[in-house]
């Protein structure tokens, strides 16, 4: 198989457009307190970082232009795989530590506030990048979508910086940071699939 700039654009984005359904789906079994899979779920988004981190890599040495953009989404994937795999690896030996021995809930806590900050780091990283391809968007002429992805993309920014600087709880009972996250992820994707290809 030809692994091309164009190719490894499209594969980029039907990862991203994949991960925001799988992230969409497992907020939604969360709030309505079902019982969430979450080794498959997370597993899957793991094996989906990994392949983004590949084909976004790629494409940030083969593309001419807009490199930051392709950085951005090569290492948010990385941070992902390492924010799933601290939920995977960690989350249930500590709990549960936490559980038989007096003292160890702090700990348990700090683990999740850890994962909640590689989160938001990720988050912010692709938010960056819809700013970037929005405003390449926007350049080519496409000024509803390039626009769209911009403005989600800053938000997406601001919040998970603010996330990540003052905590998980910023926004109260609000899922701004995460929300507008997917959003972005969402709009970075169309970018991503609607790109000019490069001669």
């Amino acid at each position: 198989m030809d692994f091309s700039f164009d190719r490894n654009v499209k594969l980029t984005a039907v990862l991203l457009l994949i991960a925001a359904v799988t992230q969409g789906a497992y907020t939604a079994l969360y709030a309505a307190e079902a019982d969430v899979p979450r080794q498959l779920i997370w597993g899957f988004e793991a094996a989906l970082f990994v392949m983004t981190a590949l084909f976004a890599g790629t494409a940030m040495v083969q593309a001419k232009a807009l490199h930051i953009g392709f950085v951005a989404i090569a290492f948010a994937a990385v941070l992902n795989i390492i924010q799933v795999g601290i939920g995977l690896t960690q989350f249930g030996p500590f709990f549960e530590a936490a559980g038989a021995v007096d003292g160890m809930q702090p700990a348990a806590a700090s683990v999740v506030a850890y994962s909640f900050m590689v989160y938001n780091a990720a988050k912010a990283m692709i938010a960056f990048a819809a700013i970037i391809f929005g405003m390449a968007k926007l350049a080519e002429g496409a000024k509803a979508l390039g626009g769209l992805a911009a403005v989600a993309g800053a938000v997406a920014f601001v919040s998970n910086m603010l996330s990540m600087a003052m905590g998980r709880d910023f926004s109260g009972d609000l899922p701004i940071a995460g929300g507008s996250g997917v959003l972005a992820t969402v709009l970075l994707a169309v970018c991503l699939l609607t790109l000019a290809k490069e001669d």
